[in-house]
């Protein structure tokens, strides 16, 4: 089976300074594999600063890996030229978390969707381009006698936001990066952004990574989940299993924190301990914080197999076996 997208064992390092410079990992030894026929969406989760905006920006080729390789259907990216790279910027798509910073508020919505249709010449007359917008905004569950003619200060951040998405969809990419696409959106339209996610995934055949510090809206699109902590993956595996029962105190703290529809039902009630001591390069990055920590989690821990669709790198785990990071993605379902 050919794999679509693989990392191989990528990490980030962002430097500053040039006297006594200082580096931060902002991702470290990240691999996974997304199989070309087997189209998927993998919800990448974690709080502000946990890597996961790093991780988007590495795979749309924003920024190349300090380590490691992203290999895009055989061919590393960063290597990529001419109609190769071309054909990556088509096939590989981006919706943001902002969906007012995307438009100029001086173009109409048919600005946004003709210049990727020039660009990309999918199109050879004007009528041709109409009906490719229709289709691709009529997917997303917009009427285009709605949209289409109108500025962005007309349409509410629901409606952008699928304008974004139908511009992804217009150029038929095979994988979408949605990095926050309903985090500034109303609660009423979040719903709909999700269904139209779930139908690119079901009906056109497009791989989502979803990334997101929400856990609620990631456990209603993704069957398959990461959990980033300061770049490393904390817990990783079946949805279901992951946040019903999560493994990695980490994990259990993010969960904690959802709020509940019931009044009677405290959350955050977990404590979080902050140590004043700093945390080793070599150390479990969640130590300072963690509830259960122990003096073994000097050393980083690796993940441990708890089940056969979830895996977490904690101690409290030691006696399941271990798996090697390049084999992450076997613990995830498609």
């Amino acid at each position: 089976m050919s794999s679509l997208l693989e990392l191989r064992g990528v990490s980030k390092t962002y430097s500053r300074g040039l006297i006594n410079a200082q580096s931060n990992v902002a991702l470290r030894d990240i691999s996974l594999t997304l199989n070309e026929d087997e189209p998927t969406i993998l919800t990448v989760a974690g709080e502000s600063g946990s890597g996961k905006t790093t991780l988007a920006m590495l795979l749309l080729g924003f920024i190349p890996p300090t380590e490691g390789q992203i290999i895009y259907r055989g061919q590393d990216i960063t290597k990529l030229r001419g109609a190769d790279k071309l054909a990556y910027r088509r096939e590989v798509q981006a919706v943001f978390q902002d969906p007012f910073a995307v438009f100029n508020p001086f173009y109409t919505v048919d600005h946004l969707l003709t210049v990727p249709i020039k660009r990309f010449k999918l199109a050879q007359t004007k009528a041709q381009a109409r009906d490719k917008m229709d289709e691709a905004l009529t997917a997303v569950g917009l009427r285009p006698e709605d949209v289409l003619g109108r500025f962005p200060h007309q349409l509410s951040g629901g409606q952008r936001q699928r304008i974004n998405v139908a511009r992804a969809l217009l150029l038929k990419p095979r994988l979408l990066v949605a990095d926050e696409p309903v985090s500034m959106v109303d609660a009423s339209l979040r719903a709909n952004i999700l269904e139209t996610l779930r139908n690119l995934q079901r009906d056109h055949g497009v791989s989502i990574i979803y990334i997101t510090h929400d856990l609620t809206t990631a456990y209603h699109i993704a069957k398959s989940i990461i959990v980033l902590y300061r770049g490393g993956v904390m817990e990783a595996g079946n949805v279901d299993d992951v946040i019903k029962s999560p493994q990695h105190p980490y994990t259990r703290l993010l969960v904690d924190s959802i709020p509940w529809p019931n009044l009677d039902q405290r959350w955050g009630e977990t404590k979080i301990i902050a140590r004043e001591q700093g945390v080793g390069a070599d150390g479990c990055p969640f130590q300072s914080r963690c509830p259960q920590a122990m003096a073994r989690c000097s050393t980083r821990p690796p993940l441990f197999q708890i089940k056969p669709e979830q895996a977490a790198a904690c101690y409290l785990h030691s006696e399941n076996p271990e798996i090697a990071s390049k084999r992450l993605t076997e613990l995830l379902p498609v």
